[in-house]
């Protein structure tokens, strides 16, 4: 099931709807990145001097130079982490156009959703996103300890987040919330599996900029397999 849904997202890729929101995101989530990396440069020229002497080697000029390249390095580096959060932002904010392009391309004999009014998905957005930035926090401490299993952490930490909100936000768009909820506990195992489908590539620069898309739609297609099978 969940291969099966996400080589049919993958196989509409191209629908304009899709590439009008992936298009969007890569806007946004440039934005997002070059507002922190603006601030990171603010704080070194503000916090640090622009040359020090040093016992023996003399005076060293160009701090903020070694400083600024230094830290777009690092940013390069946080920006797989911030992904997550921005990821979460940019399938809660556009779910209604994605979910939508499936459902008239794939399930045309549906009758009309409830579309998720702009409050609830800013709400929803802005629950996961804190959700998984003190999750993602927290196994920031875990990482170290795990060693080369680290990557493995990252994927099923946040492959549980993904699969969780994805799914309920999907769902609600067609049945109460008491239902989603329980249709999400009863397929526990199986939309964990799909979110950390969706969460390895969240890894990877450039690539993770897909993922909303991908994600949404591929949860799209699970949901409405596991209605099937249960009716």
């Amino acid at each position: 099931m969940i291969f099966t849904a996400f080589f049919r997202a993958l196989g509409q890729t191209f629908d304009p709807r899709f590439r009008r929101v992936l298009l969007v995101g890569i806007a946004l989530a440039f934005a997002l990145l070059v507002a922190v990396y603006s601030v990171f440069l603010l704080g070194i020229a503000t916090l640090t001097p622009e040359a020090i002497d040093l016992p023996v080697i003399g005076r060293v000029e160009g701090l903020h130079t070694l400083l600024g390249w230094t830290s777009l390095f690092l940013m390069l580096g946080l920006s797989v982490f911030l992904m997550v959060p921005a990821a979460a932002a940019f399938a809660g904010l556009f779910l209604e156009d994605v979910v939508k392009a499936v459902e008239d391309r794939h399930y045309p004999f549906l009758p009309p959703a409830r579309p998720l009014a702009l409050g609830e998905s800013i709400k929803a957005s802005a629950n996961l996103i804190g959700l998984i930035v003190v999750v993602n926090i927290l196994a920031v401490f875990l990482y170290p300890l795990a060693g080369p299993a680290a990557p493995l952490v990252f994927w099923a930490v946040n492959g549980f987040l993904l699969g969780r909100e994805y799914f309920t936000m999907v769902a609600l768009r067609r049945m109460a919330p008491a239902e989603a909820k329980a249709l999400r506990r009863a397929n526990a195992l199986r939309l964990w599996a799909a979110g950390t489908l969706m969460a390895v590539p969240l890894s990877v620069p450039l690539v993770n900029l897909m993922v909303p898309v991908i994600g949404t739609a591929t949860f799209t297609h699970i949901f409405h397999r596991i209605v099937a099978k249960a009716g």
